[in-house]
């Protein structure tokens, strides 16, 4: 035990508990949650500190970020994975048996939290939420008691747990399902944002029109970005605005290549990288920034999207904005409109498109982030439903948006006991 925190990817916000567990197994989750609520303490539980709600003051965390490890059953296509491990790792022991897991985008991020917040994943659209594809949790609740939890024991924890977020106790390992997809096609298209032909406004309507004739095997996104006129970036991008369309589809090449072209025909490109590749390297169809650093973030479920609004976010968020914001557009549906087998508490299932924000906080203060999010969040109000909890970075005072009235109802009144808390 100690009184350092463990360095973590978010690096906007201080944590400093006035105790560090760094767990090694369940049974030491376990003394710390009960030697916690023995002195009226606070928990807060930190994996890899990508989705760190704020800052951390006080009370006990526990780290278990050397509760890593990863089992895998090719057989029954199902993996056992520790609270401390990342997608990366479950990407690459699935493998070699031709499996994947739901994961999302970066490969560092922590597999467990992701997927208690729902976790919206690369093939999303065709398999549905991560969460709707966990087989069993072991998990810690407040009042120390170990509990596996399943549709068989305690099916209305084990309800709650997927999707309902991190407030539920300390998850200390994950049964999940895996899916066939040892190869895809994917990659991205980029534009450059501020040219006649492809400007922002132009791609980001003719991306929503693909977008709603594509098949629910077809998972893509849309993202703006004013990129640094910096060395690190090539060339092709230094100092632009960049609107990159990404795309992860399981079907064969050709047939990729034919659902794109659409896409390729928007005008000239600053670099395509569409292509067959192994699983492995779905990271790289969204190439998300490997480095720790300070970040603040929200999002914005919606019904529906159309072209005016769309446009108006990124002219809100683009060149001309007070500070630099990754504006990310989610296309929804498909198997995530479908409700699981056994039932979860993975809110707007009628959503038709995610936008998330995210912004850079090196010189720049978390109230004008906040005040540029409101105005975005004006211009979506109309189609809004909610908010995305795996999508919400250092704006944990505001929890409200997070899922539906019936959901939040019935998460409030569970008969399962206390609030332990993961950033």
């Amino acid at each position: 035990m100690t009184t350092t925190a463990p360095a973590g990817f978010q690096t906007g916000f201080a944590v400093r508990p006035d105790l560090v567990v760094e767990a090694a197994h369940a049974d030491d989750v376990r003394t710390a949650v009960a030697g916690a609520a023995a002195r009226g303490l606070p928990v807060h539980v930190h994996a890899t500190g990508h989705g760190l709600p704020g800052a951390v003051e006080g009370g006990v965390l526990i780290s278990t970020r050397r509760m890593d490890s990863v089992e895998v059953d090719p057989v029954r296509r199902t993996a056992r994975i520790g609270a401390g491990a990342t997608w990366g790792q479950v990407i690459e022991a699935a493998a070699p048996h031709g499996l994947a897991p739901l994961n999302g985008s970066s490969p560092s991020v922590g597999a467990v939290s992701y997927t208690l917040g729902g976790g919206l994943g690369v093939l999303a659209r065709e398999f549905g939420y991560a969460a709707d594809h966990v087989h069993a949790l072991d998990v810690v609740t407040a009042d120390g008691a170990v509990r596996h939890v399943s549709p068989d024991s305690e099916p209305d924890l084990f309800w709650a747990l997927r999707g309902g977020g991190h407030r539920l106790g300390v998850v200390t390992g994950m049964e999940i399902g895996l899916v066939r997809a040892g190869r895809l096609y994917g990659g991205s298209v980029a534009f450059d944002g501020e040219a006649a032909g492809t400007s922002a406004a132009e791609v980001v309507g003719r991306y929503l029109e693909w977008a709603g004739a594509v098949p629910d095997t077809l998972t893509s996104s849309l993202a703006a970005i004013r990129y640094p006129d910096v060395p690190q970036l090539p060339e092709p991008l230094r100092g632009r605005y960049v609107i990159s369309v990404r795309v992860a589809y399981t079907g064969s090449a050709a047939e990729g290549e034919r659902l794109v072209a659409p896409l390729r025909a928007i005008g000239p490109a600053l670099a395509d990288s569409l292509r067959e590749m192994p699983y492995t390297d779905s990271h790289t169809i969204h190439s998300d920034p490997p480095f720790p650093h300070a970040y603040y973030g929200d999002s914005v479920v919606l019904g529906g999207l159309d072209e005016d609004r769309a446009g108006r976010v990124l002219e809100l968020t683009g060149p001309k904005a007070p500070m630099m914001t990754v504006v990310q557009i989610n296309h929804l549906g498909g198997a995530l409109a479908a409700r699981p087998a056994v039932d979860n508490a993975v809110p707007y299932r009628e959503a038709g498109f995610l936008v998330r924000l995210l912004s850079p906080l090196d010189g720049t203060d978390v109230a004008s982030v906040r005040a540029l999010y409101a105005e975005v969040a004006e211009v979506l109000a109309p189609v809004a439903l909610g908010r995305s909890l795996n999508f919400s970075f250092g704006g944990g005072d505001r929890t409200e948006g997070f899922h539906d009235t019936r959901t939040q109802q019935r998460l409030a009144g569970g008969v399962w006991r206390g609030e332990p808390q993961r950033p």
